[in-house]
């Protein structure tokens, strides 16, 4: 009986020294600066000086000061995250489902799809930029060549389109990466289901429908998931396009948290918006979670 405890000691202590590498990385990289945030939120500080201890200030100030923009920051993620899982994601779906159908050259297509995805995000600011360039732009160019000239626009340059004008670049490059994942899963399906399904007569769309897409559930859920949380966290096109305005109207929470740290000195309310977005995306993915628990049951 010693001897079988001892040999359990023995694997657990092993077992310990084969996690331990992996649990330090995981506390220093991730663990340590959500911490030393959550700390920092609760101070007033500028970065150089030793900073005063302010409570819960910077968060009531985060919500209650009209010019910090927080909140219009907030709708603008929430209206990019409706766009990416109701546009989005569908879009993915539908091309995941129709390259599972086994259609000639579909890695080729894949690649096609997918290459926006490995294309710098830089690139990709750069590239939307001359499309939307009102001199010599292709979307004003295109807008003459059908004679709806009247329809021109300086589209980042305008409050009522600069928004639109982030949220159709970003909703396609990510389609592909979507569409990968949910691929994954459609392929994933036993042949033998599709067939039997269409042996009783199903159409294709019903085999998807009432087949396919309920197994790849958790994978819809994972990329329900990602682009909520990624549209929460977006901050590269917004940065390129334009640079969250005219007049804050494309603010985003990681380009006003760059705004609070870099431009105002500000890292106590700096820290204070990373925790938020950090709560946020947690909350956001239990909820999804949840909610696909719920219509499985």
């Amino acid at each position: 009986m010693k001897n079988k405890k001892s040999i359990d000691l023995k694997t657990a202590i092993t077992i310990f020294l084969f996690l331990l590498p992996a649990l330090l990385l995981f506390v220093s990289i991730l663990i340590a600066p959500i911490a030393v945030s959550v700390y920092r939120s609760l101070y007033d500080w500028n970065g150089f000086s030793e900073g005063t201890f302010i409570g819960l200030a910077n968060y009531k100030e985060l919500f209650t000061n009209g010019s910090i923009k927080f909140m219009t920051s907030l709708k603008n993620s929430m209206l990019l995250a409706f766009f990416s899982v109701f546009v989005q994601l569908p879009f993915s779906l539908m091309l995941a489902l129709l390259l599972g159908r086994k259609p000639k050259k579909d890695r080729a297509f894949l690649a096609i799809f997918f290459m926006p995805v490995l294309i710098s995000t830089v690139v990709i600011g750069q590239l939307w930029l001359k499309i939307y360039n009102p001199d010599y732009g292709l979307l004003n160019r295109f807008l003459d060549a059908v004679n709806l000239g009247s329809w021109k626009h300086v589209w980042v340059g305008d409050v009522k389109t600069a928004l639109g004008s982030i949220i159709v670049p970003t909703v396609w490059q990510y389609i592909g990466y979507h569409m990968l994942l949910m691929y994954a899963g459609v392929k994933g399906v036993s042949i033998d289901l599709r067939e039997a399904a269409m042996l009783d007569g199903a159409t294709k769309w019903q085999v998807d429908k009432y087949i396919v897409i309920p197994i790849i559930k958790p994978i819809i859920r994972v990329s329900v998931i990602f682009a909520v949380t990624g549209s929460l966290k977006t901050y590269d096109l917004v940065r390129i396009l334009t640079e969250g305005g005219p007049f804050q109207s494309t603010e985003v929470p990681s380009t006003l948290l760059e705004n609070m740290l870099f431009l105002r000195n500000r890292y106590g309310m700096g820290s204070t918006i990373s925790v938020m977005l950090i709560a946020l995306c947690f909350a956001f993915a239990l909820l999804i979670t949840a909610a696909f628990r719920d219509k499985d049951e």
